[in-house]
C-alpha cells in the first residue's frame, strides 16, 4: 500500500487531507513541522510528500533534500500563491503545486496515479536515503543539468511570469512543447487552459474556422456555432507549433489579431477580445523562412518578442545519460521491472550524435528495453545515419499539398524572378504574362508585406530591363 506523508501546520487542513488520502486507499501520516516530518521520513520513506510551503520552522521545500526523489513524488501546497514561489517549487522538481483552498477532485487524481505507480525495488520500507543521494533532475518536468540547459532554465524563469510572446527555435525533437507547457505552468495564466496547435496538421480549408471559430450557417456544414482556438484558450496560453507552415493568408489574419487584440468568427460581425498568451515554435531558421517567403517578417517580429534557442541533444553532454535513465525508469515503473544500463550501453549513448534529439533517444531506449534479455541493458541498437538530402533543383518549385492557388502563384513568381536574377521582362516572358501584370502582382505583395527583402528595391521600377 502506498504511503503519504502530510506536512501542514493547520490541524483542520491535515484532517481533511488525511480523510481524502484514506478514501483513496493509501496509508497516511501527518505532522505540523519540518522537524517532525524529518523524523517520519527517517522511519518510513513515503511514496508521496504533501507539504505546505510555509511552516513554523521553515519551508516545505527543505524536505526534498531528505527524500529519495526516485521513490517519492513531492506535492507542495500554499495559501499564498505567487509566481516566484511557483517557480522555486518547479526548480526543485516538485510533481505538482496546489493553491489553497485545494481542489480535492484534482488531488484525488494525483493520489490515484501515485497509488497505481510501481515502486523501484530500492524504495522498500527502509530508512530514507542519505541527503546526498537526492538529485536535481532539471526544471519542473524537464530533465537535464548541462550548462546549456541551466542557461535556458534561467531564461525561462525570467520570462515565464510575463505575458510577452515567446518564440522557441530549435531542431525537431528538442522538446519545444514541453518548454511551452513549463512556461505556462510558471505563468500567471497557469490556472487557465494550455492549448497546443500544430499549424502543419490542420486542413488549409479549415484553418480560419479552427483559429477564430465560426457562426452557425456561415458555410456549408456549419450546423452550429464553433469556438476557435482563441476562445478555447481564453485567459491561458496558445502554443503554435511549426508556425512557418501556416499559410500566408492566415498569417495576415493572425497578425491583425495580435496587433488589434481582437478577432471575429467566420461569418460573424461581433468582435471578441483575444485574451491569450502566444508561444510559438519552429524548427526552421526564421530568417531563412522569411527569405523563402514561408513566414511574414512583420508576424515574426510580433511572435519573437522573446526568442529562446533550444539546445540540441548533442550539445548537452551527460544529459544524454540522465534522459535515457529517466526514460528507462518510466518503463520500469510502467511494466514493474528493474532494468538498468550497463557501461557499454552508456558509452554507446554518449558517442551517438542524436540528430533526432530527445525524440530519437526515447525511441532508442524503448527498443533497447524491449530487446533486453536480462535486467542489465548492455546492447543499444542505434539507427543508421540518414542519407544527406540531394541539392535542391533550382529549376523546380515545390508546393505542399493543400496550399492555396494564391500562395502557389506567389512562390512561382518569386522563384522565377530569382532564376532570372531579378530581370522582370525575362520573368514575365517565362511566366507567360505581361510586364504590367507582373508589376501589379509585385505591388500587391509589397502592400501586404509579403515581398522578400531582396526584391524590395526597385519593385516599382518600370524599365524594360529592370
Amino acid at each position: 500500500m502506498a504511503h503519504v506523508l502530510i506536512v501542514d501546520d493547520d490541524e483542520a487542513t491535515r484532517e481533511v487531507l488525511e480523510q481524502v488520502v484514506t478514501d483513496e486507499g493509501l496509508s497516511v501520516a501527518s505532522t505540523g513541522s519540518l522537524r517532525d516530518a524529518a523524523v517520519h521520513i527517517e522511519r518510513k520513506m513515503p511514496d508521496a510528500l504533501l507539504a505546505d510551503l510555509q511552516l513554523p520552522d521553515g519551508s516545505g521545500l527543505e524536505l526534498i533534500s531528505k527524500i529519495d526523489r526516485a521513490c517519492a513524488d513531492v506535492i507542495v501546497t500554499t495559501g499564498y500563491a505567487d509566481v516566484e514561489t511557483a517557480i522555486d517549487a518547479m526548480r526543485f522538481g516538485v510533481a505538482d503545486y496546489l493553491v489553497k483552498p485545494i481542489d480535492l477532485c484534482y488531488l484525488r487524481t494525483l493520489l490515484a496515479r501515485i497509488a497505481g505507480k510501481p515502486r523501484p525495488a530500492r524504495c522498500a520500507d527502509s530508512p530514507a536515503a542519505a541527503p546526498e543521494q537526492a538529485w536535481q533532475a532539471g526544471f519542473g518536468s524537464m530533465v537535464g543539468t548541462s550548462e546549456a540547459m541551466l542557461r535556458m532554465y534561467e531564461t525561462m524563469r525570467r520570462v515565464a511570469p510575463t505575458d510577452v510572446s515567446v518564440l522557441l527555435i530549435g531542431e525537431s525533437g528538442t522538446g519545444k512543447e514541453l518548454v511551452a507547457r513549463t512556461l505556462h505552468e510558471l505563468s500567471l495564466q497557469r490556472g487557465a487552459p494550455f492549448l497546443a496547435v500544430n499549424c502543419a496538421a490542420i486542413s488549409p480549408l479549415l484553418l480560419e474556422s479552427e483559429f477564430f471559430g465560426h457562426e452557425r450557417g456561415s458555410f456549408t456544414g456549419a450546423n452550429r456555432r464553433h469556438d476557435g482556438y482563441f476562445a478555447q484558450a481564453e485567459g491561458g496560453t496558445l502554443f503554435l507549433d511549426e508556425i512557418t507552415e501556416m499559410p500566408a493568408e492566415l498569417q495576415v489574419k493572425l497578425l491583425r489579431t495580435l496587433e488589434s487584440g481582437t478577432y471575429m468568427r467566420v461569418g460573424g460581425q461581433q468582435e471578441y477580445r483575444a485574451n491569450v498568451r502566444i508561444i510559438s515554435a519552429t524548427n526552421r531558421d526564421p530568417c531563412q523562412a522569411i527569405a523563402e517567403n514561408r513566414l511574414r517578417a512583420d508576424l515574426f517580429h510580433r511572435l519573437s518578442v522573446f526568442p529562446i534557442m533550444m539546445p540540441p541533444l548533442r550539445e548537452r553532454g551527460d544529459d544524454v545519460v540522465m534522459l535515457a535513465e529517466a526514460v528507462l525508469e518510466q518503463l520500469n515503473s510502467r511494466y514493474g521491472s528493474h532494468r538498468r544500463f550497463g557501461s557499454a550501453a552508456l558509452d554507446a549513448l554518449r558517442r551517438h550524435a542524436w540528430p533526432g534529439n530527445v525524440r530519437e533517444l526515447r525511441n532508442v531506449v524503448q527498443r533497447a528495453y524491449i530487446m533486453a534479455d536480462r535486467d542489465v541493458v548492455d546492447e543499444i541498437t542505434l539507427p543508421p545515419p540518414c542519407a544527406a538530402p540531394s541539392p535542391r533543383d533550382r529549376s523546380t518549385v515545390s508546393f505542399r499539398i493543400g496550399c492555396s492557388i494564391a500562395e502557389a502563384e506567389m512562390q512561382l513568381i518569386f522563384a522565377t524572378l530569382a532564376a532570372c536574377k531579378g530581370v522582370k521582362n525575362h520573368t514575365a516572358s517565362m511566366l507567360g504574362v505581361s510586364l504590367k501584370t507582373l508589376y501589379n502582382r509585385l505591388e500587391y505583395y509589397r502592400a501586404r508585406g509579403e515581398l522578400p527583402s531582396w526584391l524590395q528595391e526597385g519593385c516599382a521600377r518600370r524599365g524594360p530591363d529592370s
